[in-house]
């Protein structure tokens, strides 16, 4: 019978005002019940987790360093046990994706501005940098203390049910720029870019199932814009923005994770400071937003959320409050409801789920 386990990544360090010290393991039920089967410690900032293709080999960036990490994963038991870690080439590694061929692992390296390309072994273990690392360049943000270069914050590789490309979209929080990058054979990389309005400061990004477009979280100011996205050519272009926050709300408060439903309904943004999921609903025909419902988070700083293997279930992870929240997705209106099943870990930031065969 197949298990399902879950993967916390966790902020570890006195400079982060993190209470967590690893990477926890969990196994979820049918249920929806979650037991704990271990935590990987002591570990610095794990604070991205990814998956390699056989869900065998677990990886993880390791926030403010120069690091990343592979694991290997029990099919028994989900369990972690350490292969190696490699350098990225970079500072402050935030986001990773594994190559369309399954031989690379590619990272973002927010300090550095650059994206890092590390060769996987046969046993999923990490090998060296293939290239010096690609620099992102392009005209600066106005913000004068998150804006000042470029910040590669995602690397996602763009996968639709129609379209499983080696493009990897990186929006660039320090150039309001959304690139796409793609390695050629040779090594050098062919890369696209979009511009977003001044000041949005792209964070992350989800890609509709169906559709060729593409969704962006802007961190700076709390939007969304959706993007087409040609995976032939890789171009990039920008066609509506809207606000992710109420329009009465006036405190600090940044836009974070984003996760799009199976089936292209509905988007799911976290909003750190406003505190609350956005529940935006998609027009069926164009993909484009319709309409905005807030539900809080029930928790500080929800950094990151997903959805459940199968879709039903959103969580969140707050990593001020040190919880995860679990919502049950209304399969009419799309809308998350607490389930009052909260899953306490420190400093939540990242949450992978696995379904393994035994």
């Amino acid at each position: 019978m197949p298990r399902t386990f879950a993967y916390v990544g966790s902020r570890t360090t006195r400079e982060r005002k993190a209470e967590g010290t690893g990477i926890s393991v969990y196994s979820v039920y049918a249920s929806g019940a979650w037991q704990h089967v271990q935590t990987l410690e002591p570990l610095t900032n794990p604070s991205f987790i990814a998956l390699n293709r056989s869900r065998d080999t677990l990886y993880t960036v390791h926030g403010d360093g120069s690091t990343v990490s592979a694991y290997r994963i029990d099919p028994a038991t989900g369990r972690l046990s350490a292969l190696n870690s490699a350098s990225c080439e970079g500072r402050n590694p935030v986001h990773l994706a594994c190559s369309q061929d399954g031989l690379s692992l590619v990272v973002a390296n927010y300090a550095t501005g650059s994206a890092t390309r590390i060769a996987l072994r046969a046993d999923g273990s990490l090998g060296e940098p293939s290239l010096p690392p690609l620099q992102f360049t392009g005209e600066h943000g106005p913000h004068r203390i998150e804006q000042t270069a470029s910040h590669p914050h995602h690397i996602a590789r763009y996968v639709t049910r129609h379209a499983d490309t080696d493009w990897h979209i990186v929006p660039d929080k320090g150039l309001d720029t959304v690139f796409a990058i793609r390695w050629r054979a040779d090594g050098s990389a062919m890369v696209r870019s979009g511009r977003c309005r001044e000041g949005a400061g792209p964070r992350h990004a989800a890609f509709h199932p169906e559709l060729p477009l593409i969704y962006v979280s802007n961190e700076l100011d709390s939007t969304l814009t959706t993007w087409s996205f040609d995976p032939q050519a890789g171009h990039l272009t920008p066609l509506d923005t809207i606000a992710v926050v109420p329009a009465h709300f006036h405190a600090l408060t940044r836009a974070a994770g984003i996760v799009i439903s199976p089936d292209g309904r509905r988007l799911y943004i976290s909003n750190r400071g406003h505190d609350s999921i956005a529940a935006i609903q998609l027009a069926a025909d164009t993909g484009l937003p319709k309409a905005v419902q807030w539900v809080s988070s029930k928790g500080q700083c929800p950094r990151f959320l997903c959805l459940s293997p199968d879709g039903h279930t959103l969580y969140v992870a707050n990593e001020n409050s040190h919880t995860i929240v679990q919502y049950e997705i209304d399969a009419d209106t799309g809308l998350p409801a607490p389930t009052g099943r909260v899953i306490k870990t420190g400093s939540p930031v990242c949450i992978t789920f696995a379904t393994i065969e035994e």
